[in-house]
Order: structure tokens, then sequence, then C-alpha cells
């Protein structure tokens, strides 16, 4: 009998251990890496933002609860809240309050919440999401997924982070020294590591991937070209 599929789940490096380690328990491919938005990627179209309740009621209290569902919604089409733990002593936040935030995440949003009391039962929890999503339902694993651009500038930080190992922090930093896009693309591995925390080896990896030629992949029949190629 062949073996199961697992699920392959993208965690953003702030999450904590003991989430990855019931993960990685429970049977999933775990990926960390930097993400400009949500916490999980759960597949092609699922994304889940994690929240401790008193991350949570600080988030709703400065408003950046509503920004990042706003910026979540508009990158993948399912959104998931997860809420965990048990309400903080001294609540800022009053029952009516909390229950508008809920609302308002779910009516003006589009976004599913879910409870849990720890670490593991999230864990639990996002491993059942990615399950059903790759493995029942068959779709694709999670790709990395961007903030929608809203301006020029913020569609250049979007190319220059998808080179590897390359954030947001450190986009910013390219885009400033050299000024352009085409500038980052075309510097010289010299240059490259004038800008603040690239290394010769990473200096190295850019340079290569940007000059190599382009081989595409062979598909599994042997095609290299579109459906009728022979």
């Amino acid at each position: 009998m062949p073996e199961e599929k697992k699920p392959k789940i993208m965690v953003d490096t702030r999450e904590p251990d003991s989430v990855c380690d019931a993960l990685e328990a429970q049977g999933a491919e775990i990926e960390v890496r930097q993400l400009e938005i949500g916490d999980y990627l759960l597949s092609d179209r699922l994304v889940a933002e994690r929240k401790t309740r008193a991350d949570f009621e600080s988030s709703v209290v400065d408003g950046r609860l509503f920004a990042q569902a706003s910026d979540l919604c508009a990158a993948l089409p399912r959104v998931v809240i997860i809420v965990e733990g048990d309400a903080p002593e001294g609540s800022r936040l009053s029952r009516s309050a909390l229950l508008g935030a809920y609302a308002s995440l779910i009516s003006d949003f589009g976004c599913a919440l879910f409870f849990t009391r720890s670490p593991p039962a999230t864990a639990e929890m996002l491993y059942a999401l990615a399950h059903h999503e790759q493995v029942a339902k068959s779709r694709a694993a999670p790709v990395y997924a961007k903030r929608k651009a809203r301006s020029v500038a913020e569609r250049q930080r979007a190319v220059v982070e998808a080179l590897p190992n390359v954030g947001p922090a450190l986009a910013e930093a390219l885009l400033k020294y050299f000024d352009t896009v085409e500038n980052v693309m075309s510097a010289p591995e010299s240059e490259l590591r004038e800008v603040g925390r690239i290394g010769e080896k990473k200096a190295s990896e850019l340079r290569k991937l940007l000059s190599t030629r382009y081989m595409p992949a062979r598909g599994r029949t042997g095609e290299t070209g579109g459906e009728n190629s022979a």
C-alpha cells in the first residue's frame, strides 16, 4: 500500500517551536521561513493567522487586526484566524467589544474563526486543515504568498523579495542601495556584498541564480514544451 501523502505547511519564523514540533509529530512536512502575510500557509488557497488571546486583544485595540485581515483576504481566498489560550487577566476589552471584533472578522472580511486552548491543540487544527486541503481535496501545497501590492514601490519590493533568502528588510535595503530593480538584478557580486547582511556566500548564490541560463525542467513523459510536444 502506498504511503499517504504528507501535507506541507509553510510556517513563519516567529511562530513557536511547540506548534512546529506538534505538527511534525502528526506527520506534517514543515518549511520554516519568513512569511510576509499570515503565520501558516496550508495550501495554495488557505492561510492561517495564529494569535494568543492577549495579542488578539492588543491587535483589536491598536487596529492592527483589521489591517492584517484585509491583507490576508486580499492575498488568498481562504483565511482562518486561530485564537489560542484563555483570556488574559485584566482584559482591556469588554465582552461586547470582543464579540464585535469576531463579528467584523466573519461578516466584513469573510474569515473563519477557531479557538484553541494550547499550542498542541492549535497544531491539531492546522494539521487537519492542511490534510483536508492537500490530501482529501488534492489541492496544491502552499506557495509563498505576498501582501497584495498597492503601489509601484510595493511591487518593486515584491520582485526583489522573490529572490532566495531575501526578506522584506533586505529587499528594502537592496532597493535603497541600488535605486532600481534593474540595478539590483545586474549588480556584480562585489557590490551585492556592500549591502548590509549580504555575505560572500549569499552574494555568490544570488549572482549565480541571476546569471545562470534557464533550463526548463522536463515533464514526466519527457516533454519540455507544451502539451503537443513530441
